[in-house]
């Protein structure tokens, strides 16, 4: 389906065609009209399938052609991270560049310049906030944001933001919110908790299913079993061993992150790090540095899993084994984007077997195992089964201690 079978504004297909859209995406094919309509809407969609500009689009046209009352906020979109706030921001500022629809992105880590410049647009008005729901739960306290006129709540990944923690933040911001409104859920899983949401604040929603539970075949999987003393080695052999140009390599926790970067900069690989530690100002010189090639090597937490568009990654690496087998796909598919091949290597613990067998389930088949270099030594069998019984000693070592923790702290990851 063309974008100009959609009935959109001219001021908005402008933007269309100056971003270079002429075909939809299943996702905006089905979601567009439905939310053109003033539907409500419950989708299960995940990054890469276009869902960014299945709401968008609507949402601007609709913005064009049926303005709201001055001096309120006209369209309120919820996001679990900065970072994808910031992208979906940059996104709208693209799309709506030939209307004269505004926007601001809100969310934490900012200087007091952002948060005046924040304070004014809440309080006066604007057409579209991008925001993370506890940097917006902290303004509306401060009883300054005008959301009586509100028409239109976003919540975008949704299932993400319970995972960090935010169900009552949502549900505050929500009780701002006029009850006469549309609603838009996008998430890339629908457990219960989501479903149990989306029945507190939906009305009568249609319900369209785009998810991608499985990752792409191009994507070359490898597993190795290994002990926690042996991940950072490994990685030090693999970045040597063969000319990867951009590596993103994913852990479940910033401990574990700061020490892999560190002692792979001792190693003379270079690499930098993202976690929330990190004033926003480094995050994102890091992270375009990155996405420009300069940076071969870019150590995370899982706040880059999700939602975060660079498309030449040639290696993903799980130092840690993902939360779940969502996590994985979402983590893996990072590469092999657009035309490009790429490959995903996973470090399986003894500990984390059982983990690992249960994203091999998800799969519908096992992850091929790859050979550990000989030159780190004997390495653990895989015997999910066993679970972590097996992590004791092994030729007289001790138990290695815990690599960086289990990474619950996910909300400020």
């Amino acid at each position: 389906m063309k974008f100009t079978e959609f009935g959109f504004d001219d001021r908005l297909m402008e933007g269309i065609d100056a971003s270079g859209y002429e075909d939809a995406t299943p996702v905006q094919e089905q979601v567009i009209p439905h939310i053109m309509a003033g539907k409500d809407i419950i989708a299960s969609a995940q990054t890469g399938t276009g869902k960014t500009a299945a709401f968008l689009l609507p949402l601007i046209n609709k913005i064009i052609t049926d303005p709201g009352e001055d001096h309120t906020n006209t369209a309120l979109v919820i996001v679990p991270t900065r970072e994808l706030a910031i992208q979906i921001a940059q996104h709208m500022e693209g799309l709506s560049y030939f209307t004269s629809v505004s926007s601001i992105a809100v969310f934490g880590g900012g200087d007091g310049n952002a948060f005046v410049q924040e304070k004014k647009a809440l309080s006066h008005g604007a057409d579209v906030v991008i925001c993370t729901p506890g940097k917006m739960m902290a303004h509306i306290k401060m009883g300054y944001v005008k959301l009586d006129g509100l028409k239109y709540l976003v919540l975008d990944e949704a299932d993400r933001m319970l995972d960090m923690g935010f169900y009552d933040d949502i549900m505050f911001i929500i009780g701002h919110l006029p009850k006469k409104r549309q609603n838009l859920l996008f998430s890339a899983t629908m457990p219960h908790k989501i479903r149990d949401m989306a029945r507190k604040i939906l009305h009568a929603p249609v319900e369209i299913n785009i998810s991608i539970s499985k990752p792409p075949e191009k994507i070359i999987q490898q597993a190795f079993m290994v002990y926690d003393t042996q991940k950072i080695p490994l990685v030090k052999i693999l970045l040597k061993k063969r000319d990867f140009k951009s590596v993103l390599i994913f852990c479940s926790s910033k401990l574990s992150v700061k020490q892999l970067t560190r002692d792979l900069k001792r190693g003379g690989i270079p690499a930098d790090e993202i976690h929330s530690d990190l004033e926003q100002s480094n995050r994102e010189e890091v992270l375009m540095r990155f996405k420009s090639g300069r940076l071969p090597v870019l150590v995370a937490t899982d706040i880059l899993s999700r939602g975060i568009d660079i498309d030449n990654i040639d290696l993903v690496i799980n130092y840690d084994v993902p939360h779940d087998g969502e996590d994985y796909v979402h983590r893996i598919g990072r590469t092999a984007r657009a035309a490009a091949d790429g490959t995903a290597y996973t470090f399986v613990s003894v500990k984390e077997q059982r983990k690992f067998m249960a994203i091999e389930r998800l799969l519908g088949k096992p992850v091929p195992q790859a050979t550990v270099p000989e030159e780190l030594g004997e390495t653990p069998a895989y015997n999910p089964s066993a679970g972590s019984r097996n992590e004791g000693n092994r030729g007289g070592f001790k138990k290695p201690m815990r690599s960086g923790g289990s990474g619950n702290n996910r909300r400020h990851s």
